[in-house]
């Protein structure tokens, strides 16, 4: 039976990641507070609105990465692996690690 040492471990980790928030969610408010005495309330709203902004932008590319990785390496290593486990004699969860490695690999010298 597992000891409780990773539950005591788990706590640290959560109680660091709450003091974490908390420093970050200060500065915000301090940041917030500077933004609105330097340039007001319009400048706050532009300041929203860039933040947003960044996000989207961020949170497309984020799922373009995912896309170009599912096309361009997840599906032709799962193929090559399932092709590869009719006319070998290995097994599809073998050949999967060496497909998945060898699309890597075309696509890092493809550029």
């Amino acid at each position: 039976m597992p000891s409780g040492e990773w539950l005591t471990q788990a706590r640290a980790v959560a109680e660091q990641a709450i003091e974490t928030a908390k420093s970050v969610l200060s500065a915000a408010g301090s940041l917030q507070q500077w933004i609105l005495e330097q340039f007001g309330q319009n400048g706050l709203y532009a300041a929203y609105f860039v933040g947003l902004v960044l996000g989207v932008f961020l949170a497309i590319q984020i799922v373009r990465i995912t896309f170009a990785t599912l096309k361009y390496l997840v599906l032709p290593g799962v193929g090559l692996a399932l092709i590869g486990s009719f006319f070998l004699p290995y097994s599809f969860f073998f050949l999967l690690p060496i497909t998945v490695s060898a699309c890597s690999l075309i696509l890092l010298f493809k550029g």
